[in-house]
């Protein structure tokens, strides 16, 4: 298995996985920071052989996203989102453009970018230590990937569980393990497909919180797909939206990019926040009631707890 393949991802649960110390974020302190890079796509396209010709999912895709930046991608099934995942990640090859890391064109999978999938991917016969060590880099002494481990494993709240296999936690925890796996290479380009898709609304919202700390405990560039807008609202810097090539054959498949305002972590409740909400779900065809009344009652932010997903 290719070292930079690793998930985030498990079965739902309702269990939160317990409480983690909200002092942890300086469990890192004497580990190396990474060096985000910007990732850079120039007129990138993908299309696949079809009946009749080629299908394009994904057409003029020009991003660049800035060192330590955290972009999310929404849009409908199907126009491209984890297509465009795998080309950054170079597990697929753009039919058109060029990607680069920082400076170097990609030309295949990159030591300096991790990927999290949607399923946790943890070896049930290995404690959660050991399965965090498999994210290590190749030539990593043992002292230092012990040590490495141990600081991961408090970074996300688990370091009383470091002996217990994955069939011995909650879905929360095994979640956090696979967390700790992803960031053991420090990666310099963190690049996740529905990271928290699979969990309980509770822990969702939970898992973005850690998400966030730990960006700021260890800084890398981030590019994170999602179907539920506020998660993107609250976890981005911007958003990108796609458009489907289906419905609009002829254009480019950045359907719009939204700047998202404030210093993370938001308010979830932040009014401006729930206005982008609504912009970006009417971009994706889901459009509100009409604007009120003066005597309607105005409709309150959107809860929390009740994630906004885009329909599959």
């Amino acid at each position: 298995m290719i070292e930079s393949m690793t998930s985030i991802i498990d079965a739902p649960s309702t269990s939160s996985g317990g409480h983690r110390d909200p002092g942890t974020s300086a469990a890192v302190a004497e580990h190396a920071r990474p060096r985000p890079h910007e990732v850079r796509l120039d007129t990138v396209g993908r299309s696949f052989p079809a009946p009749g010709g080629r299908q394009v999912v994904l057409r003029e895709v020009d991003l660049s996203v800035v060192p330590g930046e955290i972009v999310a991608v929404v849009g409908p099934s199907g126009c491209g989102k984890s297509t465009l995942l795998r080309l950054i990640a170079g597990l697929d090859r753009p039919s058109a453009g060029e990607i680069r890391i920082g400076d170097s064109p990609l030309r295949g999978t990159d030591p300096r970018t991790a990927v999290a999938f949607q399923e946790p991917r943890l070896l049930p016969w290995r404690t959660l230590e050991h399965n965090v060590a498999l994210g290590l880099p190749r030539g990593t002494g043992k002292r230092a990937g012990r040590e490495r481990v141990r600081e991961l494993l408090q970074l996300v709240g688990l370091e009383h569980a470091a002996t217990q296999r994955p069939r011995e936690v909650s879905g929360g925890m095994a979640q956090r393990a696979s967390l700790a796996r992803a960031l053991a290479r420090s990666p310099e380009v963190l690049l996740l497909d529905e990271p928290f898709g699979a969990l309980d609304a509770l822990t969702r919202l939970r898992m973005q919180d850690l998400l966030l700390e730990i960006h700021a405990a260890e800084p890398t560039t981030v590019l994170v797909v999602t179907h539920d807008v506020e998660e993107a609202l609250y976890l981005a810097d911007r958003v990108l939206l796609l458009r489907s090539l289906r419905e609009d054959p002829t254009s480019g498949s950045i359907a719009r990019t939204v700047e998202v305002p404030g210093v993370r972590p938001r308010d979830r409740a932040d009014r401006s926040l729930a206005d982008l909400r609504v912009e970006l779900l009417a971009g994706l065809g889901v459009h509100s009631p009409s604007t009120p009344t003066a005597s309607a009652p105005t409709p309150s932010a959107p809860s929390a707890s009740t994630p906004t997903e885009i329909p599959s």
